[in-house]
């Protein structure tokens, strides 16, 4: 099957600020592509200012394009699960307000189910000290960010952000889940 012949699926995650993740999953074997930008809200079109507001309702997100015959909507939530804490309310570190909640925002029933199965099965095998807070919420639709938060990290990787908040998050991605990288050129 050629490239362009891929069926592809799309999964919506929010994990708090999105330069922190998109630099993870756009390294997992099997994902298209990444976006960033806003998910879950009711205002059309929103800019980064007004979703950092809080007022929009819209949640930073990921739009991950994923070819599920190389990576499953299973492998994508467990690098979520493990890349942000799914137990803080509308909360991400030193980021605070409903614009960094955690969030699954599904495309169908399926990722519904799958999503809160895990949830399920997290909580009750106490793998966090504190319940799961993550919002599931039906996908609507999704608004990319401006340009200059799209590949964020590899483009301004020396700046001290990335360095102390994006870079140790991908360290540590990377070594947890050297079996699911895409092989570097």
């Amino acid at each position: 099957m050629s490239a362009t012949n891929k069926t592809l699926e799309t999964a919506t995650l929010g994990t708090g600020c999105f330069w922190c993740t998109e630099a993870v999953f756009q390294q997992l074997k099997g994902v298209e592509k990444v976006t960033s930008g806003y998910s879950g809200g009711l205002v059309e079109n929103p800019t980064y200012k007004e979703v950092c507001t809080g007022n929009t309702g819209h949640a930073e997100c990921l739009n991950i394009e994923f070819d599920p015959a190389n990576i499953s909507f299973e492998d994508l939530l467990e690098v979520f699960w493990k890349t942000h804490d799914p137990t803080t309310l509308n909360r991400q570190g030193n980021d605070i307000g409903t614009q960094y909640r955690s969030v699954v925002l599904y495309h169908n029933k399926q990722q519904k189910t799958i999503t809160e199965n895990q949830i399920e099965v997290l909580d009750r095998t106490g793998t966090w000290a504190k319940p799961i807070v993550t919002k599931l919420e039906p996908f609507v639709k999704f608004f990319p960010a401006e340009d200059y938060h799209n590949n964020y990290f590899n483009l301004n990787g020396s700046n001290p952000y990335c360095q102390v908040v994006v870079r140790p998050k991908v360290e540590k991605f990377e070594m947890a889940f050297k079996d699911k990288l895409k092989q570097k050129v």
